[in-house]
């Protein structure tokens, strides 16, 4: 069975366990998604499913959306991705619907979204430096870089920084996939996941949720 979700992360909150021990989770609204194509080896080179979530109005869609939707007998949808399949997809079908029932039985989800994004920082901020002296003749200068080697090890690459030096920049809105987060709880009525722990983005933010890939067994 798909065990594989697309939602979007509404906050978080707190339950309590058998034990009354207090736990923090994220609740994720999971669905209901439509499965909009299925791959195969035969036709596409793979095996995957396609599904949507949250309908998208028409003329928010390009044409050739609403027309790749139309052939699943559904509306042009806001977030699609695929999930890739180990073999043929027997039990789904364009146009079918996917719920959350779906991770029935599934004890640990890995989950993937966008960090929030930070704007631009700092190196003390975007990779932790540490700064400079706070003393000893230090002035306007605590959070600099310092030196960037412009002539360092690369011999022959000129005078201009090295490819993957840390220095200031943008910071956030970057795929994170976050992994073996216990599945507390599932709302079948409203289609909610409760999710331990915090889960990238920021509220209102899409999130794709699978079954954990290396979660042990006894977690």
């Amino acid at each position: 069975m798909l065990s594989a979700l697309l939602g979007k992360k509404i906050g978080m909150t707190q339950v309590y366990d058998e034990q009354g021990v207090i736990h923090p989770v994220t609740v994720v609204q999971a669905g209901p998604c439509s499965v909009l194509q299925v791959k195969s080896v035969d036709t596409d080179g793979y095996d995957a499913v396609q599904l949507g979530f949250s309908e998208v109005k028409a003329h928010r869609a390009s044409k050739p959306q609403i027309a790749h939707a139309a052939k699943a007998n559904c509306k042009p949808k806001k977030f699609v991705r695929e999930v890739r399949l180990p073999e043929p997809a027997a039990d789904v079908a364009p146009g079918a619907t996917v719920t959350v029932e779906a991770f029935d039985g599934v004890a640990f989800v890995d989950v993937v979204g966008t960090t929030k994004g930070k704007g631009y920082a700092g190196v003390m901020k975007r990779h932790h430096f540490g700064g400079q002296p706070a003393s000893h003749g230090t002035e306007r200068k605590h959070r600099s870089p310092g030196s960037i080697s412009g002539h360092g090890t690369n011999r022959g690459w000129g005078g201009k920084p090295k490819r993957g030096k840390r220095m200031a920049g943008h910071m956030g809105t970057v795929r994170c996939t976050s992994r073996n987060h216990k599945l507390v709880g599932i709302d079948k009525e409203n289609n909610l996941l409760l999710i331990k722990g915090a889960l990238p983005g920021a509220n209102g933010g899409y999130l794709f949720i699978r079954k954990s890939k290396t979660a042990r067994v006894g977690k």
